[in-house]
């Protein structure tokens, strides 16, 4: 089955050479590319992608907005973000109304792809630009020091398990790498993470994997 993609973006041609880069030997198919959020929420609402791909800023209401009632509206369409923005608000605001990642539009074919079929599996995509955030916010990435691990762990009061779990959710593994790695079943694993959101205060997998890698655990 061939992974269904909305592609919203007001450029015209970037929108339509980005759909032949996607679709040309992949398992990628594009079911509609519009220019403007509204017709964003609208196409995913009557063909229901599994990807909607969102320029962050677009004519007559952003991708923000639109990744917000798309999420309302069809649910089970993954959300990620396009822009060319290094903005951290931007990225902040993307995560808040329910996207999973944000691609920069300079991402290499190969990369974007990746990134697509990450999200499609159910995985959270990594971006190096997320990486490259906690760089220039503190001058260089934290070292995996033992002092600055307890330091972390005592102010969340994570325990160690939920230690590696965080770290291992931050890589963009699944549930069931997880389970397999530390070898827990993955009704565990979900009851840990439930516990690990609580106590970090975020809401889903990606705000906790954006946590990690602005704390240097990735």
């Amino acid at each position: 089955m061939p992974i269904k993609l909305l592609i919203a973006d007001d450029e015209r041609l970037f929108r339509q050479s980005l759909k032949i880069l996607l679709e040309t030997g992949t398992d990628i198919q594009v079911v509609a590319d519009v220019a403007d959020g509204q017709d964003a929420v609208t196409s995913a609402r009557s063909t229901e992608p599994d990807l909607a791909l969102l320029d962050v800023d677009m004519p007559k209401m952003d991708g923000i907005k639109a990744a917000r009632l798309i999420g309302a509206l069809s649910p089970r369409t993954k959300i990620l973000m396009l822009s060319v923005h290094h903005e951290e608000d931007k990225i902040t605001a993307a995560l808040r109304a329910g996207a999973l990642g944000y691609i920069l539009k300079d991402t290499d074919r190969a990369e974007f792809i990746r990134i697509l079929r990450q999200t499609h599996a159910g995985k959270t995509p990594s971006s190096p630009y997320l990486a490259n955030l906690a760089i220039e916010r503190n001058g260089k990435p934290k070292a995996n020091s033992p002092d600055r691990l307890a330091e972390f762990t005592d102010r969340y009061g994570l325990s160690d398990l939920e230690l590696k779990i965080l770290r291992l959710v931050a890589e963009g593994l699944s549930n069931e790498e997880i389970s397999e790695i530390i070898h827990l079943a993955r009704e565990t694993i979900k009851g840990h993470l439930k516990s690990l959101f609580r106590k970090l205060e975020v809401k889903n997998r990606t705000e906790a994997a954006v946590l990690a890698v602005r704390e240097g655990l990735n």
